[in-house]
């Protein structure tokens, strides 16, 4: 019977496509996934087909895609956690090599993680995970030629365990990737220091990452209230039932939605919330969300009885690479962004990739923004590996995504490890912010950070070369960039005065100098004081729409 060589069935979040990709590494052969194939016909998450066209039709899309990979796949082949749902496909597995790989409710929990793109597993993951494997622990027995559990082994143990039940041939590895295997792949751990009498933490970047929550919050701590905007309910409810199961008094606390969170009266609401619960100092508090979302909860965490432990829970590239990081909190008010806060660093950030799949494109072309923010400050690789792929660095499918969240973050990490309170270093992550701010406040926080940051940036950079800082082609390269990836590079032209009075506000203002971050070159960030008038005007006109 011709077809796959494996074909590997199992529940969502199994490691089935790293364990495949692998296996296809020993056995000399390719590896397909038929998520992947359903997300390429569709142009669109899988996510988002449950929740435009519903179940049915996901599942017509699926039985399409198995049989397609099953007649035309000789590699490894895996199958999405409920193909065996459909009559047709386990008739079509029948006499097949094929393998189930299986795993407790504790283990399938760790390992989903936040993913807020597994539609099925929304609301209460340990109630959904048992539901699930009751409906389909069966099927998989029953299509199965053998299982092979995955508690507690690593993805090479369980790639190993299958070409022994299959008694496989091992054949020569894939270019760059040697037939022993791969290790495995744990989070990103890195370092932000201490200072300012504040701890050391770390912001940890991967997948599955809901099983560091426990070991942050730890032994002492008995309540936690984990804060979420109104878009993320479903998730916050299910991290608060996760929490209450291992024996926390946990509370939800929803949030307004974006910008609307920051605001002195909904830090109020949390504070009577946290004050009802009878929170203590040992206590925490977990933000989950956007940069918006992390911001109140740091805030609200800094002034709860002068001070609680924090956990940065960032699901948007902007709270990953910005906001979640370095412990600056605050609140709006009618006066300016950010202009009511504290230095209040986190006790560890979680940054879990997972769930950015679900994040609207444009939200994700924003975030973007601080990414290459971060590349002209200090890491010109970002902006290489973006020039390299513009397109691939919109989604979180690109080559690079991972990689360019990281750097972002080091560069972060290590500015704020200098200068905790911002007198000194840690001003050049303002870069593209002065305007930035000042249209945000113009617009009363209705549009995208990154989009105002973006022409923000583009502004500097017409500062920085009208001012004989920067030379052409580096300042031509803020356009380039950013517009490859979508952000925007113009502002409307008449709201010059409006935007100077906003700016005059800005917290790296002294009296009435204004000060902006420039650039002398890529990596060379530097602070430009009191510019004459003419040539803030003379800025502004580049980038006047």
């Amino acid at each position: 019977m011709s077809g796959p060589l494996v074909v590997l069935v199992g529940p969502m979040g199994v490691g089935k496509s790293t364990v495949g990709e692998l296996l296809a590494a020993r056995l000399g052969t390719t590896y397909r996934d038929t998520d992947a194939d359903i997300v390429a016909d569709a142009g669109k998450p899988i996510a988002e087909i449950f929740y435009d066209e519903g179940e049915e039709h996901f599942r017509a899309l699926e039985r399409r895609a198995v049989a397609a990979a099953v007649a035309g796949h000789p590699g490894v082949l895996s199958l999405g956690g409920g193909a065996v749902l459909d009559g047709t496909t386990r008739e079509l597995l029948a006499g097949r090599p094929v393998v189930y790989l299986s795993m407790d409710v504790d283990e399938a929990v760790r390992r989903v993680g936040l993913n807020t793109a597994r539609p099925l597993l929304a609301v209460n993951p340990r109630r959904q995970w048992r539901e699930l494997m009751d409906a389909r622990r069966h099927l998989y027995e029953e299509v199965a030629r053998t299982v092979v559990a995955t508690d507690e082994h690593t993805p090479e143990e369980v790639a190993q365990a299958i070409i022994d039940a299959l008694e496989l041939p091992e054949g020569a590895a894939a270019p760059g990737v040697e037939s022993t295997g791969m290790t495995q792949q744990g989070p990103t751990r890195i370092q932000v220091a201490g200072s300012a009498g504040s701890d050391p933490y770390e912001v940890l970047v991967g997948h599955r990452l809901l099983g560091e929550l426990p070991q942050l919050i730890g032994d002492r701590a008995r309540r936690v209230a984990v804060l979420h905007p109104e878009a993320l309910a479903e998730t916050g409810e299910a991290v608060r039932q996760d929490l209450a199961d291992q024996g926390y008094e946990a509370i939800a606390i929803q949030l307004p939605n974006a910008e609307e969170a920051k605001t002195a009266e909904v830090a109020a609401y949390c504070w009577k919330a946290l004050g009802q619960t009878g929170f203590t100092r040992t206590d925490v508090v977990v933000g989950i969300g956007g940069g918006a979302t992390t911001d109140i909860a740091g805030f609200v965490a800094a002034t709860w009885l002068r001070g609680v432990r924090w956990i940065a829970v960032p699901t948007t590239v902007l709270g990953m690479v910005d906001a979640a990081i370095g412990g600056k909190t605050g609140i709006n008010t009618a006066e300016g962004k950010n202009l009511v806060g504290a230095f209040h660093p986190p006790a560890g950030v979680l940054c879990d990739l997972a769930a950015l799949e679900s994040l609207p494109v444009h939200d994700y072309v924003s975030g973007l923004a601080e990414v290459i923010k971060s590349g002209f400050i200090a890491d010109p690789v970002i902006l290489d590996l973006i020039e390299a792929d513009p397109e691939g660095a919109r989604t979180l499918a690109g080559p690079h995504t991972a990689e360019l969240i990281e750097r972002s973050i080091r560069v972060k990490a290590e500015v704020v490890s200098s200068d905790l309170k911002e007198v000194g270093l840690r001003e050049i992550l303002n870069y593209g912010h002065t305007l930035g701010h000042a249209i945000e406040k113009n617009e009363r926080y209705k549009w995208r950070h990154g989009a105002a940051v973006s022409i923000g940036m583009v502004f500097a950079a017409e500062l920085g070369r009208l001012a004989g800082r920067l030379d052409d082609a580096t300042a031509d390269r803020h356009r380039t960039v950013l517009e490859s990836v979508g952000l925007p590079l113009t502002y409307r032209g008449d709201q010059w005065p409006r935007l100077l009075e906003n700016m005059k506000i800005d917290k790296k203002s002294r009296g009435d100098l204004l000060r902006f971050i420039v650039l002398d070159g890529v990596g060379k960030p530097t602070v430009l004081e009191g510019p004459d008038p003419a040539v803030l005007l003379a800025a502004y006109g580049e980038v006047s729409a």
